[in-house]
Order: C-alpha cells, then structure tokens, then sequence
C-alpha cells in the first residue's frame, strides 16, 4: 500500500525567511574539527579534565522538525571557557554531529575582536554561535540541522560574582515562549566549578555599565584583575578548575499551562519561568553537593601533566596566545587544512613566537594592551548596534 505523505512543515513567517542566512553565515565545521584536534582536545584532556555526567542516553527530539532548547547555568565572572570546553566535549562524544547544539551567545561576543579568544576573528560565531536577539532564537526554531544551547540568564548571568555563583538569575521567558510555540522540551543541564576559573571575583553594576560601553560585558574584580594590567594573556585566564556537565531532567513547557504561546500574558510568562527557575535550581543545588566541593583535584592535575609533559607548556594558559595565534594563522591566513601543530619538540612554543610577533603584546605590561586594543577593535565602532 503507498505511504501517507508527510505533513508539510510550516512555512516561516517572511521575517524568518528573511533571517535564515544566519544558518551558514559564519559556522564552518571544519574550523571546529581542526581546533578541537590541535588545541581544545589538549586543553581539556589536562587543564579542565570535564565530566559529562547522564549524557549517556543523550536526549532526542520529541519534535522532529524542531530543535531541543539546551539550557545552562552561568557560573559567572569568567571568560567563557566552560562553553567552549562543554560543546567541545560533545563534538567528540556524539555519533550523530546534528544532536550537537549551536550556541545563542551575547552579541557583544562578537562586536570586537577583543572578546574572541586571543583575537581570532569570528571565532565564536564560526564555531557555530549565533547572536542572542529574539529574531534570532525565533529564526533557529525553524533550523533542522543541531539543536539550540543558550544560557537563559542573559548577561547578568556571566557577571553575577562569586558570592552569587550558584544562584540562577532571572531566566529569559523567550526561552519558555518558544518551547510553548515550537513544543519542543527545555533540556536543562547544570556547569559545575565554571566560578572556579576565575575565583572570588566580584562585580558592580556601575562598572559593568562603564565597561559595556567598550564591548566588554563586565569586569570581574578579584584577585587576577592587576594581572590583567601587567600581563594583558591574563584577560583569558582560566584555573584549572575540573569542569563537570550534570545533565538535568527534561521540562516540557507546554504542558505547563493550557494555553497557546499568543494567549499568555507577560505575567504569566514571568510565572512559568520562575517554575522552571525553581525546578532548575534544585536540580543544580544536588549537582553543587555531589560534584562541585573538591573543584581543582591538584592530584589529578598533576597526573595529567606528567602523562602529557611532553606537550610542555602548551597545556599551560601563559602559552596559550601562541597557540591560538599559530592555528588562526595556518587555518585562516594560509588556507592549510589538515594541521598538525607541532606541540612536542623542543622550543615549539618559541618558534610559534618567533613566526607570530604580536603574540609578545600578551607579555608586555600596560604598554602591551595598546596594540592588543587596537588589533581587537579594528572595524568595530564603539557603541554601535551589531
């Protein structure tokens, strides 16, 4: 007997249609496969040593034609190494490369230069990174391809202090909106010792409000800030602390209210949301207490450095910017795909210098972020809506 055919899938508004370039605009899966073989892969394997925990029986789409909405913690104060090091993580793990999320991120991510790891251009939107505006989330419902990560705390997320790590700030109800709309599950999961990267900083909203006119979200306040001055590589920092991904149980959000998504009001969006809220923050406070009380394992760290001493000092932060420098210049200035940076004989890292001079600025104290800051804000103007 023939097949009923499928249902036809709803047309996007015209808005929408619009806007989809913003699918393969920038996401290039071969730049993610070589930085995650020359650089992430090494990072992770003995500077953030992370944990997928639950991930086994990985979530699938109780929606085929719509993507799942991953959903995280901030851990606050600290360059966005967790996201990196969480997404990274799963790139190698998964089967099926189309359950990977593409990441919603803040677009003042890709404003400058500046906040690219060690200024490499377009780095989080060609790792697949998408600006976080509301046509934009609308827009990547109708994508097919991955499903979506964002972090629904918003800015205020990344720059709520150490004294507030483990507290969820308000969550966006964009996010539950479109679960509604699109009924497509929230699959929440929990970042645990991410404050570790960068401990006991704080933050004041007057100062967050200064530095956002620079393009930088907020300025943590904490023991490495007068580094950043002396050392500017200091900007990036990470600790080593053990990153661990808790996988959170799944919400619907539609079977929270009995209404359509257009029948809701503000308030009772701000209601939903502060359910989900609650219900994510239980979750994640079990998480703290089962994975998050010993955050640096000094014991392992040191295992991993004596089992990969041969790649000497590239697991290191400090040799970082000539790492990232080299791989930005053989991927993208020279076109070389298949890269094998050499990261085990003897004076790797100062030939790496040695071809790419600017990497010096990351040493030089104050005087250094003069050429930085100029490098990282070439083409961008201040203040300007990206």
């Amino acid at each position: 007997m023939p097949t009923a055919p499928s249902p036809a899938l709803p047309t996007p508004p015209p808005e929408i249609r619009a806007n989809q370039h913003i699918y393969s605009d920038y996401f290039d899966e071969e730049f993610v496969w070589e930085l995650d073989k020359n650089i992430l892969q090494l990072l992770d394997r003995v500077w953030f040593r992370s944990e997928l925990v639950g991930f086994e029986n990985y979530p699938q789409r109780n929606n085929p034609d719509k993507p799942l909405i991953f959903a995280s913690n901030h851990s606050g104060m600290a360059f966005p190494w967790d996201a990196m090091v969480a997404l990274s993580h799963l790139w190698r793990k998964l089967p099926n490369l189309s359950d990977l999320p593409r990441p919603l991120s803040a677009p003042m991510l890709s404003q400058s230069a500046l906040m690219n790891p060690f200024l490499v251009r377009n780095f989080w939107k060609r790792c697949g990174c998408v600006d976080a505006t509301t046509l934009n989330f609308e827009t990547m419902m109708y994508y097919r391809e991955h499903n979506l990560m964002l972090y629904p705390e918003g800015v205020p997320g990344i720059g709520k202090g150490f004294n507030r790590k483990y507290q969820l700030q308000r969550l966006a109800t964009s996010m539950i909106r479109l679960g509604i709309q699109h009924r497509t599950d929230i699959i929440p999961f929990y970042t645990i010792n991410g404050e570790y990267l960068n401990p006991y900083a704080y933050s004041w909203d007057w100062l967050n409000n200064l530095s956002k006119k620079i393009g930088i979200p907020f300025i943590p306040v904490g023991p490495i800030i007068f580094m950043v001055l002396l050392q500017p590589w200091f900007f990036y920092m990470a600790f080593p602390a053990k990153l661990t991904f808790v996988l959170g149980s799944r919400i619907k959000p539609y079977e929270l209210t009995g209404k359509a998504h257009d029948e809701i009001s503000r308030d009772e969006y701000e209601d939903l949301s502060s359910q989900v809220r609650a219900r994510m923050q239980a979750e994640m406070d079990a998480a703290v207490l089962r994975y998050g009380q010993r955050p640096y394992r000094w014991g392992e760290i040191w295992q991993r450095i004596r089992e990969n001493w041969r790649s000497f000092p590239f697991f290191l932060p400090f040799a970082w910017p000539a790492l990232f420098t080299e791989f930005e210049k053989q991927y993208t200035e020279k076109g070389k795909r298949g890269i094998r940076l050499d990261l085990t004989s003897p004076g790797a890292w100062l030939r790496m210098i040695w071809r790419n001079p600017f990497t010096i600025s990351f040493f030089i104290p104050i005087l250094g972020w003069i050429p930085i800051a100029i490098r990282g804000y070439k083409g961008h103007k201040l203040g300007q809506k990206m």
